[in-house]
């Protein structure tokens, strides 16, 4: 397996006890992914995500957020 090194760029607190993290991670390659980590209590779930894919989902999260921010009044 290829040598990668990691930059922790956010930790958020979830709901619940939960706990996301967001690395930029470099592989040997010069190939750069988002790896996003979900903690919850022993379960870790990680999913490395493109740009593209990255900036899909940012939109999508965006998009609900302001939606409930707007129904909260």
């Amino acid at each position: 397996m290829a040598e990668e090194e990691k930059e922790r760029l956010e930790t958020l607190i979830a709901p619940f006890g939960r706990e996301v993290r967001l690395d930029e991670v470099r592989f040997e390659s010069g190939m750069r992914l988002l790896r996003v980590t979900i903690r919850e209590g022993k379960r870790i779930t990680m999913l490395d995500l493109d740009a593209g894919t990255a900036l899909a989902w940012a939109k999508a999260m965006a998009l609900w957020g302001e939606g409930e921010k707007q129904r909260q009044g």
